[in-house]
């Protein structure tokens, strides 16, 4: 597929992801303790560099909240943040290193149900988190994913404060906006090209701007105050926007407590970026699969350049990617154009950024966040039986009451245990028997007596070996058990892969298997 083959669908979506993406880069700076430019440089970085590199479709990379208490707490540590800028440079190196000797493997062992649970989870902290937003209370930062929070309050706590600080405007521009967000959605895009093209956050956000220019001509009073806005920071001229880049303390390299935060930042963030890698590539319509080795020599080379910049690290995030999938990106292109969009904005319009409500980006991220946890996906688990619906809830709720790699940790314990439960001690294994026939290549993969999340890596790994025009036939009539997973990745094979590559594809089971069901 050409980068520039989806034009029309990927510029709407990279300038939805711009607007998502300026208050949370700025919002998870000031979280850090980091100058406000150095979230915007990840931003960048993340858009332009790791976007280029990176194998993934639909993945927006940029500064992670999961990150933000790591950084705060280094940059106190180091002494200072130049210091810790070396953590950064030495972590993207470490990463490199990482996916050259193809750790991206970790990213096959996290089972759906949890990847799931943890979309679910992050789409209602989503809601949550903006809910204050859009009723006028901004005292949270943006991007925050936490349930407890830096000021002691917690996600429940700040919507009881917010009562106490609700402005009428605010309330206006955000329901205002969730209005046309979901009448354009369900509504106009069925209209015509015109409408698929310009999209509905594209349209609130001018709408925004609008208002805020009036009233503040004629109506002062319903205007906003500066907390209310995105504050992207304004150099004078170009000298002083040159000025905000700053290098690291190369000095610094030798420091034992350097090497040990970068080690740490480099295992939180590659992480991270293995699980938004698993759920991105679940919300991509075409299931198209990341290759997470090179994804890890991506990120670590986006993390080398924003070390080296003066930026903050950066990981692949399930907000900016979500928001990227729901607004019709098709290829890398809308993440590397909301780079570009940032670096070009921060030039050369600061100003006008700087008129966006808050309110107006809540409204766009509280649909996303629906989007993420639709009801309609609860009841899809559920019928699924308790081994894929209790991980999913677990996970749920731990990273809605904690945060998200606690959250990860626990649905993968409850996984496990299931896992054990049911197959204590049991190998897993996978034959192949070849055969040659008239010259076509033949493949008949006999699956073991139970199978597991833990061999979808193996599994998919000898179907996209099989070369065009093979035929191969999947044999699970010995299996007396096949996990969720095994048939989902056989489906989505069979219906993306296999039909590009021209490849027959045949399951042989003792119960009936409809790709329409996965």
């Amino acid at each position: 597929m050409s980068l520039f083959s989806h034009l029309k669908q990927d510029i709407p979506a990279s300038i939805v992801v711009f607007f998502v993406a300026i208050p949370l880069c700025l919002g998870i700076a000031l979280a850090s303790g980091a100058p406000l430019f150095a979230g915007l440089i990840s931003g960048i970085v993340g858009g332009i560099i790791v976007g280029s590199i990176s194998g993934s479709a639909l993945g927006v990379s940029g500064p992670a909240a999961g990150l933000a208490v790591i950084v705060l707490s280094a940059i106190h540590d180091l002494g200072s943040y130049d210091v810790f800028l070396m953590t950064v440079v030495i972590a993207g190196v470490i990463q490199i290193i990482l996916g050259v000797a193809k750790a991206g493997i970790i990213g096959y062992f996290f089972p759906s149900s949890v990847i799931k649970g943890m979309l679910s989870g992050i789409g209602i902290i989503i809601a949550l988190k903006q809910i204050p937003h859009a009723f006028g209370y901004d005292k949270d930062y943006e991007g925050d994913l936490n349930f407890s929070q830096a000021d002691g309050e917690n996600t429940l706590t700040e919507l009881i404060n917010m009562l106490d600080y609700v402005e009428p405007s605010a309330i206006f521009i955000s329901f205002t906006s969730l209005f046309i967000l979901i009448f354009w959605e369900s509504y106009l895009k069925k209209k015509g090209k015109f409408f698929e093209i310009i999209q509905g956050p594209f349209v609130v956000v001018l709408l925004g701007i609008v208002y805020q220019l009036i009233t503040l001509q004629v109506a002062p009073e319903w205007s906003f105050s500066p907390e209310h806005l995105v504050s992207v920071p304004v150099a004078e001229d170009l000298g002083g926007f040159i000025n905000q880049f700053e290098l690291p303390d190369f000095r610094a390299i030798t420091r034992s407590d350097v090497l040990v935060t970068a080690i740490t930042i480099a295992v939180v963030a590659s992480l991270e970026t293995l699980l938004s890698v698993e759920a991105t590539d679940k919300l991509d319509p075409k299931k198209r699969v990341t290759p997470t080795n090179r994804e890890l020599i991506a990120q670590g080379s986006g993390n080398l350049i924003s070390g080296l910049i003066g930026g903050l690290p950066v990981t692949q995030v399930i907000v900016r990617s979500s928001a990227n999938v729901q607004s019709g990106g098709q290829t890398k292109l809308s993440g590397i154009l909301h780079g570009f969009l940032l670096l070009i904005s921060v030039i050369v319009i600061p100003h006008v950024l700087n008129y966006i409500p808050l309110s107006v980006l809540a409204a766009i991220l509280l649909l996303v966040g629906y989007k993420l946890a639709k009801p309609s996906l609860f009841k899809k688990m559920y019928g699924l039986g308790y081994k894929q619906f209790l991980p999913f809830v677990v996970t749920i709720v731990v990273i809605v009451f904690t945060d998200l790699l606690t959250g990860i940790g626990a649905g993968m314990a409850v996984a496990f245990a299931i896992i054990i439960r049911n197959n204590y001690l049991n190998s897993h294994f996978l034959h192949k028997i070849h055969k040659e026939e008239n010259g076509a290549h033949n493949v008949t993969m006999v699956l073991s007596e139970e199978v597991t999340f833990l061999n979808k890596g193996a599994i998919l790994k000898e179907l996209n070996t099989l070369p065009e025009g093979s035929t191969v036939t999947i044999d699970i009539r010995d299996s007396f058990r096949v996990d969720y997973d095994v048939y989902e990745i056989i489906a989505n094979f069979k219906r993306y892969t296999a039909a590009d590559k021209n490849i027959t594809v045949g399951v042989l089971s003792n119960k009936h298997f409809d790709v329409a069901d996965y």
